[in-house]
């Protein structure tokens, strides 16, 4: 087998590449990154020192961040289900939600998250509050342009929507969207609906208690 991933089921980004790996049942060597398998962490920090996870081994080659592995993939692994318009302006579109949901949604959702796992003296309040600012004004502005979209990008399922699902399942937990936001609320349940993402939420749903700020009882 050509591909391993070197991931943890419960992160985010590596559900973000396990979305894209199952729209097209491409076959994959899991290699997970935990306590319990000390040697194959440590055969990820060889091959990538800055240690953010996941990354994909394909063959000869170390492609390090979600969306570049869901790129490569699209390239040398294409299946029925295009995750990338060929349209280049269409494209672009595509890769700008995919920016807006990596930056705006996931990683001030990770700010929370991170801050409460450190000792009560090192906590950071005007930083979380400004992520919880942040995550406010990303849904407000999802929320319209989502207006009439089954999808981000409109009709067709892509590498935008793979960036979302996780993104908007732990930013719910974290800072819970507005009922208000009724678009954005009716965009993640179809997400979660979606085959490829409900697969990755139930291979992660043991290790829900880790989550800090503990997980809901919904979803």
């Amino acid at each position: 087998m050509n591909l391993k991933l070197y991931a943890h089921p419960f992160s985010s980004y590596c559900q973000k590449v396990l979305i894209a790996l199952y729209e097209n049942d491409i076959p994959f060597e899991w290699r997970e990154l935990s306590s319990e398998h000390p040697e194959i962490y440590a055969d990820f920090a060889a091959m990538w020192p800055i240690k953010r996870f996941p990354i994909l081994i394909d063959g000869n080659q170390t492609i390090v961040e979600s969306t570049i592995i869901i790129e490569h993939l699209e390239l040398h692994y294409p299946g029925p289900v295009s995750l990338l318009p060929a349209n280049a302006r269409h494209a672009l579109e595509v890769r700008k939600l995919d920016r807006f949901f990596d930056c705006y949604v996931s990683t001030p959702g990770q700010k929370i998250v991170f801050d409460a796992m450190r000792p009560e003296d090192e906590r950071d309040i005007r930083g979380v509050r400004e992520a919880r600012d942040m995550l406010d004004t990303a849904y407000a502005w999802l929320d319209k342009q989502l207006d009439g979209k089954p999808w981000a990008t409109g009709n067709d399922f892509s590498l935008a929507d793979c960036s979302a699902a996780p993104s908007l399942f732990y930013a719910d937990w974290t800072h819970r969207i507005d009922p208000s936001f009724t678009n954005l609320i009716a965009y993640r349940k179809r997400l979660l609906a979606r085959p490829s993402f409900a697969r990755a939420v139930d291979e992660a749903r043991p290790y829900r208690p880790l989550f800090p700020l503990g997980a809901p009882d919904r979803d």
